[in-house]
């Protein structure tokens, strides 16, 4: 075995000494220290990479995976180039859908309220497999939505005060009139049918969708698309199909991936994870510290007891690893209470929230702010197992020094002095 018997019950004993005095503290507070070191790590990497996954895939899920623009703003020909990219092999087995989309930016009006809102024309059936994933849907199903006929956003709705069947009038600048007193933006009035409610506060608040011809004839741009959005198996597969696509385009076309078009979101999330992660793991790194601490004040205290077994034939190596054994043992029992507890709340993130938000009667996640409606939370157990086993080393090799100390102990000086 690791520890003999006599190892384990001495290590055991100097652990949990009744009359060690401060140094008890010490190592009450260490282990505390860990429990709460290692719970609060695992809740932030939770909650981070909730935030991470949750963005990203209601940003990229709106916008498209692989995304084809033309440099002249329009796209005429898309029905015939949709088939010509459902024809490459590369890019059907792997793309699921392929959407023409047409977008444009305009001023929502209703009720003397008004808001800046994106346009996005797409047809319905599109739409309805785009936002099956979740998006809960108010009024009119979506393939009953006719041309000249609307889908807000539920936040948007509730800032223009428009219920459903209720017009919104449209400004925008595209498709401008020009008149003798100048140039008059285009304004149209059109029937809200339905609103769509994602989650993400974004797109609640400041997306309208139409009717791919509805939104053709108000941005004025004919039979022509914007853009084309490709949605993949596989979102971190986009570099094939780019280049599939690069080659399958002829000149004047962009192709851009989610990376590309979210690279400063994407960064920032990923920096903001590794900045979080270093300075959380500093509080285990101090109760690390009080470990050495703790055991150091222990040996100070037990040397007569040191001395004693060291003339009974404990060797240096047993009193190694009875220091060892008794300093790691109170990261261990920090680090699996901690992780119980990190655990627990990373699953009930959520009601946590809403319950010290009803008690402080304070908006402790505003949407506004994060683009949530909900604080989101995704455990990966091997981060999580990660963090449990950083702790445990950390307080394993905070044993050593005074482990060391303890077995260099001269008994001969010790019981002379005595």
């Amino acid at each position: 075995m690791l520890f003999s018997k006599l190892e384990r019950k001495v290590a055991y004993r100097y652990m949990w000494a009744k009359k060690r005095g401060f140094g008890s503290v010490i190592s009450w507070v260490s282990l505390i220290g860990i429990m709460l070191g290692v719970a609060t790590l695992i809740v932030v990497m939770s909650v981070m990479g909730g935030f991470h996954d949750t963005l990203l895939s209601r940003i990229v899920g709106m916008n498209g995976h692989v995304v084809v623009y033309h440099q002249d703003g329009a796209i005429s020909d898309y029905d015939y180039l949709v088939e010509k990219m459902r024809s490459n092999k590369v890019v059907s087995s792997r793309a699921t859908a392929i959407v023409p989309v047409a977008e444009g930016q305009a001023m929502a009006t209703a009720n003397g309220n008004s808001t800046g809102a994106m346009i996005r024309g797409i047809r319905m059936s599109d739409l309805a497999a785009k936002v099956a994933g979740g998006t809960k849907i108010y009024g009119t199903p979506l393939d009953k939505i006719t041309d000249g006929q609307l889908v807000a956003g539920s936040a948007l709705a509730r800032t223009l005060g428009v219920t459903m069947g209720e017009n919104i009038s449209l400004v925008s600048a595209n498709g401008a009139t020009p008149t003798p007193f100048g140039t008059m933006p285009r304004i149209m009035a059109y029937p809200v049918m339905s609103s769509f409610f994602m989650g993400m506060y974004e797109y609640d608040s400041g997306y309208i969708f139409m009717p791919l011809a509805t939104a053709q004839k108000y941005l004025n741009i004919g039979d022509a698309v914007t853009h084309i959005d490709l949605f993949l198996k596989d979102p971190e597969d986009t570099t094939a199909v780019a280049d599939a696509l690069g080659r399958l385009l002829p000149d004047g076309f962009v192709v851009r991936d989610w990376r590309e078009l979210n690279r400063g979101f994407v960064g920032a999330l990923q920096v903001e994870s590794n900045v979080m992660f270093l300075i959380l793991m500093l509080i285990v790194i101090v109760a690390a510290f009080n470990i050495v601490s703790s055991l150091v004040m222990l040996v100070k205290d037990k040397s007569k007891d040191i001395a004693v077994l060291r003339t009974f034939g404990v060797s240096r190596r047993s009193m190694m690893k009875i220091f060892i054994l008794s300093g790691t043992s109170i990261g261990a029992i920090g680090a699996m209470a901690g992780t119980i507890i990190g655990v627990l709340m990373a699953i009930y993130i959520e009601p946590i929230r809403r319950g010290v938000q009803f008690i402080t009667g304070r908006d402790l996640f505003p949407a506004e702010l994060y683009y949530l409606s909900e604080l989101p939370s995704k455990l990966v157990w091997t981060t999580v197992a990660g963090i449990a086993v950083l702790a445990i080393a950390l307080s394993f090799l905070a044993t050593l020094y005074p482990a060391w100390k303890a077995s260099s102990t001269d008994p001969v000086d010790v019981l002379r002095n005595e």
